[in-house]
């Protein structure tokens, strides 16, 4: 079983996510969650990345439960896609089913064009996957403390030694070997995680901030956009695009995301400092206009 806590962590999701999937009917709320769980749920999330809404996934869900009988988690029973219409499909019985019009689909047809073709894996979990998965939770339990994250280290290269495109795993090391100032292998194994996940924002944000710390500022620019393309309402990565374009000398590229990020975050201490930032930009450019017409 995994605790809420447990779940954040390896989902790379957020409490806000979380818990607005909770509302909107698209998870059961819980304390503990068991394997199978974490894979629903995780399905969300990439559902949600790939930008269906959340009422289209629930009526999916309603309708998917309707059309076929005795499916009562079809995200886990059903394997589930996102077609080009921002629609969920699943497949049933060997046929591809948009629930919600009643219609199969032509199964990857260039008609159709179905967005991503890997399916949720099934609840049964075979003995390597179990493997993996005490080995990553170790992980994770042991980098809590400072004094076992060598350890923590250990465990998840057993993961990666299993399952090579782990992604969460090079995650996870990556930002250990960066509290370690140890931004090479941080870099490798963040890059590593965008090779097993190219959808994986957290991969494109945390090697932003490795290109950024060894001065590779433009590149992280770029990094941090492509964070931002695959979550629009990452609110980090906005802020640390502002900094960047701040360190370029450009504040005008900046104060549009320092703008985002208190749209994002309306109270916590970085959003002061962001609301100092937007305040200070503008002020220089009223200032800049009212000299230009005066010179006029």
């Amino acid at each position: 079983m995994y605790s809420r806590i447990d779940l954040l962590r390896i989902l790379h999701i957020t409490p806000r996510q979380l818990a607005n999937w909770e509302r909107n009917g698209l998870v059961t709320s819980a304390e503990a969650y068991s394997f199978s769980g974490l894979l629903e749920i995780k399905k969300v999330r990439d559902l949600r990345a790939m930008s269906v809404r959340p009422a289209v996934i629930r009526q999916s869900l309603e309708a998917m439960r309707k059309q076929a009988s005795g499916v009562e988690k079809p995200l886990l029973e059903a394997g589930a896609w996102s077609t080009a219409k921002h629609r969920v499909a699943f497949r049933h019985d060997g046929r591809l089913l948009e629930p919600i019009a009643g219609q199969f689909l032509m199964d990857f047809s260039e008609r159709e064009k179905v967005v991503t073709s890997t399916p949720v894996p099934k609840a049964e979990i075979s003995p390597r996957e179990n493997e993996v998965t005490a080995w990553f939770a170790r992980g994770i339990a042991l980098e809590e403390d400072p004094g076992t994250q060598a350890e923590a280290i250990a465990a998840y290269h057993k993961v990666l030694e299993i399952e090579s495109t782990h992604a969460a795993a090079h995650i996870n090391l990556g930002t250990l070997y960066y509290n370690r100032q140890d931004f090479g292998l941080a870099e490798k194994h963040y890059r590593h995680a965008i090779e097993a996940d190219p959808r994986y924002a957290l991969a494109y944000f945390d090697l932003g901030n490795v290109l950024d710390e060894t001065g590779r500022v433009m590149d992280a620019i770029q990094t941090y956009k492509t964070a931002l393309q695959l979550a629009p309402t990452y609110a980090d990565a906005h802020y640390n695009l502002a900094l960047a374009y701040e360190k370029l000398r450009e504040p005008r590229k900046a104060l549009k995301h320092w703008q985002a990020y208190v749209k994002l975050d309306t109270s916590g201490p970085w959003s002061v400092h962001a609301r100092s930032q937007i305040k200070r930009i503008l002020q220089a450019d009223g200032l800049r206009l009212v000299h230009g017409a005066n010179r006029g």
